[in-house]
């Protein structure tokens, strides 16, 4: 590529913790992705999203709350157990790669230490004070807007004073935002975000998993770099963070979620459940899918199949999303023989045999690519459309291999008509007699025959029954649905 384009500025939101800082993401971006709480360290990995202001666009960067900054580009060792150390690291990585800095403190606590030790650290380490916006936040009060003046002492310029929780302020905050980001120089458009300029319809991957099957790992590994923490300790991702990337003209936008386990499952859908980070995270988690295309169930290659995995795998199926299996940790296996390990997975979850299952080891790399053919692939049998001529004429050879059968009564049913009613993901309608009934397993069988003679990989098949039975001019729907 040749020639000049502005990339997307990266706005990257500072301070140390309970601050306001996942607050003030959610009120600039005017969406509720952030999590909030009061419990210190609530965010760890980094929450992105894209916001414009006077028509000017830009990211914004929510990054965990630290109390040090290690020195850009230190080789000393992350231990993996210890997360603080790793949300550290997340947010130095960022900052280097910020356009601007929001550096946050908070007007109620006061003038702390910390925050000057950050001060120092930044304009150490970093250098150019121009790029840093000193934020006041909390200030809900006139009195407590008057007591902003002691922030100066940071040398970082005047404080601007806001309410992130009102809104209060934040208007002229994004003001001076857009004015320093119309400073920023054009650069190359190869260094413009992967995805930026697409004009084909993105794809929404939901990765989803019980905790530790590798994640966050695998986020990184389909990155190429370090955008997730990744650590043994369960739940270290609390909420759901976007990757975008491109790939072979399609953006593909990832979602790492928070592991979901079994009783974590329960508590998220029990409302009499006490507000724990947990159960709101994978109420967060389970939420992704209503949104999503298609879903990576991650599963650890080196143990057996749960009933937990089950679970999820049903979650996703209900929820219309596609499905692709993705079975991690692929290098630390002896035997290599993928058709045993296949047949494995899909005697444990034969209900998804139609969903592809790809090995992978997001630890080295191996065979991540496959993971994209993998969900262009699902996208595009998701969206498979058959013609009623065509559909009636295979239904004619299904009832010929075998006759309906029947859910209650002497005489088997008698099917009238099969037409598909959406896409993405395929759903159909089979119309039977008035009086007829039809075995759910009967329905199964349709499905596979559709199957075979049209695909539909890696995506669910919803097939409704309607009688024949006419009322004011319309079908009379059955209460039948069956989902395969």
């Amino acid at each position: 590529m040749t020639g000049t384009t502005k990339k997307t500025p990266l706005v990257v939101i500072f301070g140390r913790a309970n601050v306001g800082k996942s607050t003030l993401f959610n009120r600039l971006t005017e969406k509720n992705m952030a999590l909030i709480s009061a419990i210190p360290g609530t965010t760890r990995d980094i929450n992105t999203a894209s916001t414009e202001w006077r028509g000017v666009g830009f990211t914004l960067v929510d990054t965990g709350g630290i109390t040090d900054l290690a020195p850009p580009g230190a080789k000393t060792a992350v231990d993996p157990g210890k997360i603080e150390a790793l949300v550290r690291q997340q947010t130095v990585d960022y900052m280097q790669r910020a356009d601007l800095v929001l550096f946050l403190v908070d007007t109620r606590d006061g003038l702390l230490p910390q925050d000057k030790r950050l001060s120092l650290q930044m304009k150490k380490n970093f250098g150019q004070t121009k790029k840093i916006i000193l934020i006041a936040n909390k200030a809900d009060t006139p009195r407590l807007r008057k007591e902003t003046a002691e922030f100066n002492k940071l040398s970082l310029g005047e404080p601007l004073p806001v309410s992130a929780a009102t809104g209060s302020g934040t208007g002229d905050l994004l003001d001076v935002i857009v004015a320093k980001l119309e400073k920023t120089e054009s650069v190359p458009a190869d260094d413009a975000p992967a995805g930026e300029g697409e004009d084909t319809a993105g794809i929404s991957i939901a990765v989803i998993g019980k905790p530790n099957v590798g994640k966050s790992s695998m986020i990184n590994a389909v990155a190429g770099r370090r955008e997730v923490i990744v650590s043994p300790v369960p739940h270290t991702t609390r909420e759901p963070r976007d990757l975008a990337l491109a790939y072979r003209g399609r953006k593909i936008t990832f979602i790492d979620t928070a592991g979901i386990s079994k009783q974590g499952q329960k508590g998220a859908r029990n409302k009499k459940t006490k507000n724990t980070l947990e159960r709101i995270s994978i109420a967060k988690s389970l939420a992704v899918l209503k949104k999503a295309d298609i879903a990576l169930l991650l599963l650890d290659v080196n143990e057996p199949v749960t009933r937990q995995d089950a679970k999820l795998a049903e979650e996703i199926i209900n929820k219309g999303a596609g499905l692709i299996i993705v079975a991690n940790k692929w290098d630390s296996v002896k035997e290599k023989d993928t058709k045993a390990h296949t047949e494995e997975i899909y005697d444990a979850l034969p209900f998804v045999s139609w969903a592809p299952v790809q090995f992978v080891s997001a630890l080295t790399g191996e065979k991540i690519k496959k993971i994209f053919d993998l969900i262009l692939l699902v996208d595009e049998q998701k969206k498979i459309t058959v013609s009623d001529n065509a559909l009636n004429k295979l239904l004619g050879r299904i009832v010929k291999r075998h006759l309906p059968a029947k859910a209650k009564g002497a005489k088997h049913p008698r099917i009238y008509e099969l037409k598909q009613t959406g896409f993405a993901p395929p759903a159909f309608t089979l119309r039977i007699g008035a009086k007829d009934t039809l075995h759910f397993s009967y329905l199964r069988f349709i499905a596979n025959r559709l199957r075979e003679k049209y695909g539909f990989v890696g995506t669910p098949i919803r097939i409704k029954v309607i009688k024949n039975k006419k009322v004011h001019g319309a079908h009379e729907t059955w209460n039948t649905k069956h989902v395969t």
